[in-house]
């Protein structure tokens, strides 16, 4: 029965150590009022003076004390931990396998532990604290020493700390296979204990609740303890023990812990003889530690059970992970060899396992080349945006103050240009588009790389850290090719281009036929002829100011008129309706304007997919083929892995450094 407890502090130390609660843990739970003599307790019970002490709120943070009984003459246990000279020692589960045989230094590594995590003023946090105690003069316990419940926050405690030091005991007295240890000071009703209330709302049947009354000594006189020691006021099925603590002024004066518990005995034996030897801490010890071996083995079978269930799904978990890994630069190397290897074949469509229910990889890629990027740019029409008065505007501005006999070319280049750069815009989202896929293959590069990576998670991070980082790096000059394509369409445009003949050819065939109904409408003036046109016709029956003339103004159209009739230059859209010629023009350059884009147009669905791949695509493609040659340098357990690419870029993310084979530079 003594070596269950053991077994059970071996798991204690194994959850605390991974930080799960996979397993509620018989212990013992210590339940309480702030100032209550909680800590006095704990310190009679191991016999040292080794807990922080003071007035206000000193346990800011859960404390799991395993209390060890070594024998004096245990050679071997010694030993093992280096302490065959000292008596009694301890040890935190935070500093490892540090040995402390001064108890001073156990309270003050406490305190800076709590003060770490909690602040130095007043704070509380729920992560415990794990100290280990081994001596002879010491039962084998559990203990768990948790704030004092209060009322009124102080200093940097924030304005619901009653509810967070409720709900942080409450965590643990839950546990079913807990020991309540209800402390209350006998200076107090015990109708109104806090920790007799807290205790049975959780322990209704009082089943696994153990009270304690403290502070014997400091009852008002005329009065005893008696009928709360024998349950007459409460009634507590594992039963009521009374204790003495050190007062404040005996820590002061260093009154050591043996003298306490002598004193002790000679005030229960003085004031409570008839049940002097059911109470006291020798006699809380033992009861401590008989309990608690009961619980265990009550509990011992349904903890079995849960341990051999989580040693299953573990052990099944390990066994995914594969075998052990005996050449950690050999193992590297399969791993990155099958990712680069994966990652390629998912674009080239030569993976083994092809996926039946969508697309993926590589024909995803050309799905975004010959149906979303040209879909965009058949969606873009070639007028768009453009009237017939922008045309006629820009026809205008082109020839200044002279009027045009002819089309002029600078304002189909002007127009055509404005018309070219609005594929620009769809041809940056295909590259965002195929950029986007390309990180989404290397999550989906197939199902065996996936069960490799599980293994080492965080290799597989700094993998994904790396290819992301290639990705991004080259998205910048993919996007500056695309934009240069664009550019170089609206730097010079060609009209001498075969496929634009048919265009110039029809565009000269309606010159023609205008020269011909021109001819027609001319009259002769002096010998010479003189085309008219209807806008001609139209202006000359107009004054100078647009308006109809009359009578002697008729006659002569040049009769003098005052310069503020003058109209504004129109600045919008004219109501009126378009001349023949008007309409002729624009016409014209509607139909240049059409021709000419259809051609870039053309051009430009061709040339970006081929510059996407060749500056994004291929250049991934090639430097994943390369991680398969590359050289590891292991640095203990972590690998970095250093890489030269192909256009002599460098990249380094994390841990991992990647060598490509030099003879890429060729």
């Amino acid at each position: 029965m003594e070596a269950l407890i053991p077994v059970i502090n071996k798991l204690q130390d194994v959850f605390n150590t991974i930080g799960t609660d996979a397993i509620h843990l018989p212990q013992i739970c210590v339940v309480g009022t702030q100032s209550s003599g909680k800590s006095s307790v704990i310190e009679s019970l191991v016999g040292r003076d080794f807990l922080p002490r003071g007035t206000g709120i000193v346990t800011r943070r859960p404390l799991v004390l395993q209390l060890v009984h070594v024998p004096q003459d245990s050679k071997e246990r010694r030993a093992e931990d280096g302490t065959l000279a000292i008596p009694e020692w301890g040890k935190f589960l935070h500093t490892k396998e540090k040995i402390y045989s001064d108890f001073s230094e156990m309270r003050a590594e406490i305190e800076r532990e709590t003060d770490r995590m909690s602040g130095s003023n007043k704070g509380i946090c729920p992560e415990p604290i794990s100290l280990k105690i081994f001596s002879s003069h010491v039962v084998n316990l559990t203990l768990v020493d948790l704030p004092g419940l209060t009322k009124v926050p102080v200093g940097d405690q924030p304005e619901d700390i009653e509810v967070q030091i409720r709900d942080m005991i409450l965590k643990y007295i839950t546990n079913p296979n807990s020991i309540i240890l209800a402390v209350t000071p006998a200076n107090t009703d015990m109708a109104t204990s806090e920790a007799l209330k807290l205790a049975k709302t959780v322990d209704p049947d009082g089943r696994r609740t153990l009270a304690v009354i403290t502070k014997l000594d400091l009852m008002d006189a005329g009065t005893d303890a008696m009928d709360m020691l024998c349950g007459r006021v409460i009634p507590i099925k594992l039963g009521i023990l009374g204790v003495v603590n050190r007062s404040q002024a005996d820590i002061k004066s260093y009154k050591t812990v043996e003298e306490s518990l002598k004193d002790e005995a000679s005030f229960l034996q003085r004031k409570y003889p008839a049940v002097a030897s059911r109470n006291g801490t020798p006699y809380l010890a033992k009861t401590l530690n008989r309990l608690l071996m009961h619980h265990i083995r009550d509990c011992l079978p349904d903890l079995k059970t849960r341990v051999n269930i989580l040693a299953s799904q573990y052990q099944s978990i390990m066994n995914s992970y594969g075998e052990p890994v005996l050449d950690k630069g050999q193992t590297l190397l399969q791993i990155v060899t099958k990712f680069a290897s994966a990652y390629c074949q998912t674009i080239d469509g030569t993976a083994k396992n092809i996926e039946t229910s969508e697309l993926c990889g590589g024909a995803r890629i050309c799905y975004i080349f010959h149906e979303t990027f040209g879909k965009a740019l058949e969606s873009v029409d070639p007028l768009g945006g453009l009237s017939e008065f922008d045309i006629l505007t820009a026809i205008r501005n082109a020839t200044g103050p002279r009027p045009a006999l002819f089309v002029p070319e600078v304002s189909f280049e002007l127009l055509v240009k404005r018309q070219i750069r609005r594929l620009e815009e769809p041809s940056l989202r295909c590259v965002e588009l195929v950029h986007e896929e390309m990180q989404r293959i290397v999550q989906h590069c197939g199902t065996e790389i996936q069960q490799e990576m599980l293994r080492f998670p965080r290799l597989y991070e700094r993998i994904m850290d790396v290819v992301t980082a290639m990705l991004k790096m080259r998205l910048p000059p993919t996007n500056s090719m695309v934009e240069n394509l664009v550019g170089i369409e609206l730097s010079y445009i060609n009209t001498k281009h075969p496929d634009f003949h048919d265009a110039a050819a029809l565009v000269g065939s309606l010159l023609r036929e205008s020269q011909r109904q021109l001819e027609q409408t001319t009259v002769p003036i002096g010998g010479r002829h003189l085309a008219l046109t209807d806008g001609d016709n139209q202006e000359s029956k107009l004054g100078i100011n647009g308006h109809m003339q009359s009578g002697a103004d008729a006659k002569n159209p040049f009769s003098p008129k005052p310069v503020n009739l003058l109209p504004e230059v129109p600045n919008g859209p004219s109501s009126r309706k378009l001349s023949s010629r008007e309409q002729r023009d624009c016409e014209v350059i509607e139909r240049l304007i059409r021709s000419y884009f259809l051609i870039v147009r053309k051009s430009i669905q061709d040339t970006v997919p081929k510059a996407i791949m060749h500056f994004l695509v291929s250049y991934c493609q090639v430097c994943q083929k390369c991680l398969s040659s590359c050289g590891i340098v292991l640095r203990g357990v972590l690998v970095k892995i250093c890489g030269i690419f192909t256009l002599g870029y460098s990249l380094t993310i994390g841990m991992i450094t990647v060598t490509l084979n030099p003879r890429l530079k060729s």
